[in-house]
């Protein structure tokens, strides 16, 4: 397997990356609601979002754009062949995404510690999603193993 993705070691604190930007669509949104039950008038009900709730149009659920998002850093390359695991999120949406809304991510990382497993580490990351006013509309912090590049071992009594 050629792996593409950064290892641990590559990713430094205060190091940043973006990613390219993706429209969500109509058909995402339909897929993702009625696949995954989400049939709340706020994300089915033009009439009820208009009448009802401050919003022009209906809005994606907040675990849509978290999945578009976290698509768009897969799509970076940064973690290809070299992502382990996802071992946590802390999630704040910030504003309402919208069908037809383009959004975009600014990774930073903000913290890495080595693990008793040689061969891997754990590194934070905050993103930040914006759409294309550039409007802040989503913060998350997510944990990830990374695999460490391949360490030469060391001979017994030599430094």
């Amino acid at each position: 397997m050629t792996l593409h993705g950064m290892y641990y070691e590559d990713f430094l604190p205060g190091r940043k990356y973006s990613t390219d930007r993706r429209t969500i669509t109509e058909a995402d949104h339909v897929n993702f609601t009625t696949s995954f039950g989400f049939f709340e008038p706020l994300f089915m009900d033009a009439d009820y979002v208009r009448s009802q709730t401050p919003y022009p149009a209906r809005i994606v659920p907040g675990t849509l754009t978290l999945a578009v998002a976290e698509g768009l850093t897969i799509l970076s390359g940064i973690l290809h062949g070299t992502g382990i695991a996802f071992l946590g999120v802390e999630l704040t949406v910030l504003k309402p995404v919208f069908i037809g809304d383009t959004v975009r991510v600014e990774i930073e990382v903000t913290e890495r510690r080595e693990t008793r497993k040689a061969e891997q580490g754990i590194v934070t990351f905050a993103h930040q999603v914006f759409n294309q006013n550039e409007e802040h509309v989503m913060a998350y912090t997510i944990k990830r193993m990374i695999r460490r590049k391949e360490s030469t071992p060391s001979v017994e009594g030599t430094p």
